[in-house]
């Protein structure tokens, strides 16, 4: 249940509108090219019988859906395959799963989906060893080229891969920092110089949805806890073990001084405690704050309010020190194939197939989101927000943390204590024992 909780709270606050179609695949597409391509790739043939996908259909729309699997049909001619797909699939199809007649292929999300669930119920095929030899048809291995790897669970199994990568960040307005003559930062130090350069301005620096705190936790609390940790995401995941003392390490303390920093030099506006993320993100649009911390679904979600010339910015992290990697704290949507899938052959060919550089580029222009794939955007009709956030992706100066997902009751209490020392009212010492007391808790 705690991956439902985090859903419908990111739902909820992203209005289930995070993402939308931006297009339709152009007649006239280019011939692949080395390294980014619209060319379709080569999907195994020969399959036989019957193949059933499940997908959910929500802000991601389905015209990616129906164009993979339209190409995958075409190479397999005596595979008969089904799409059991809709906003309300996964609750549609869920008696079909509890009496074991699943389909052979599930993407999991939305309202409805539970992967941690899936899993404990036994519901999911095991894709370690698949995942640990599996390539596409370009003659890439797979787990090469994925942005994000396998969650691991006990005894290192994987049993979902993720298809859908976003990341939480800091979000600007490139067209006023140039205009302004202000310095993009790359690190805390220059962070918090050009800060105070837009508080001089009359500015708030950073503005932030206070009503859902787990936006500053995703876009700057936990990037900061992994940069203190000398890059090592681990400290995430022992805190989403509960393991004791993970929410009241060094790297912890470091990370809510850095909070402490901007609140006491008055960096933080002090309206953002009660504005909801539309509120925040519009009053961000009017310049109202230079920063704001958000997940990748913040251009295509506001797209009917951006302003004429507002020109949108993406920095992963800003409190790492100077020279170090930035740090992604990624969300992530799976895909995977039921244990009692009746043609586990076509399955699995199915994910190689979707797994290619080609299809993560339409993926993006499709979508307007990112594929779990490393390719290249710059020459695709991607939105500009996406092409910068995947030259980060792309990058090895960029380190991309773990997925770990917090029990509710700690993941309640980590919102409220940061929303508490964003204004003052508790100290980063009553954070940890609030986080330490919580997780005590949840491990009874």
């Amino acid at each position: 249940m705690v991956c439902a909780v985090l859903l419908l709270a990111l739902t909820t606050a992203c209005g289930g509108g995070n993402n939308g179609t931006n297009g339709s695949k152009p007649t006239n597409a280019p011939e692949a090219t080395a390294d980014n391509s619209t060319k379709e790739p080569a999907a195994p043939a020969g399959l036989k019988g019957n193949f059933e996908i499940q997908y959910f259909v929500g802000g991601y729309g389905d015209a990616w859906w129906k164009e993979v699997i339209e190409e995958f049909q075409k190479a397999n001619p005596d595979l008969k395959i089904k799409q059991s797909a809709g906003p309300e699939i996964n609750d549609q199809m869920k008696p079909r799963w509890i009496q074991g007649n699943p389909p052979d292929v599930v993407y999991i999300d939305g309202k409805g989906s539970n992967e941690r669930q899936m899993i404990d119920d036994g519901q999911l095929l095991d894709l370690t060893d698949f995942l640990a030899s599996a390539t596409n048809p370009d003659g890439d291995k797979v787990s090469d080229i994925l942005i994000s790897q396998p969650t691991a669970y006990e005894g290192g199994k994987n049993f979902t891969l993720p298809l859908v990568f976003g990341s939480w960040g800091i979000f600007y307005d490139k067209a006023l920092f140039k205009e302004k003559g202000w310095a993009v930062p790359t690190d805390w130090a220059s962070f918090v110089a050009v800060s105070e350069q837009i508080k001089g301005a009359g500015l708030s620096p950073l503005i932030h949805t206070g009503v859902y705190p787990y936006y500053i936790n995703g876009g700057l609390v936990d990037s900061a806890m992994v940069a203190a940790n000398g890059g090592d995401g681990s400290i995430l995941t022992k805190q989403a073990a509960l393991e004791a003392g993970s929410f009241s390490s060094d790297a912890v303390k470091t990370a809510l001084n850095q909070i402490v920093e901007l609140r006491d030099k008055g960096f933080i506006d002090k309206g953002s405690v009660s504005l909801n993320h539309t509120d925040s993100q519009s009053q961000w649009l009017q310049h109202k704050g230079a920063f704001i911390p958000n997940g990748l679904w913040l251009e295509n979600e506001m797209k009917k309010d951006i302003p004429a010339g507002f020109d949108f910015g993406f920095i992963p992290s800003v409190a790492q020190a100077a020279g170090a990697n930035s740090i992604v704290i990624p969300y992530t949507n799976t895909i995977a194939i039921a244990k009692d899938a009746k043609n586990p052959d076509a399955a699995k060919a199915f994910l190689q197939f979707v797994f290619t550089k080609q299809h993560a580029v339409r993926w993006a222009e499709l979508t307007g989101a990112i594929m779990n794939v490393k390719a290249d955007l710059d020459s695709s009709s991607a939105g500009n927000v996406v092409k910068d956030a995947m030259k980060f992706f792309n990058s090895d100066k960029t380190t991309v943390a773990p997925v770990a997902v917090l029990n509710a009751d700690v993941e309640k209490a980590k919102q409220d204590a940061t929303l508490a020392l964003t204004v003052g009212k508790i100290q980063p010492e009553e954070w940890m024992k609030r986080l330490e007391d919580a997780a005590a808790k949840a491990r009874k």
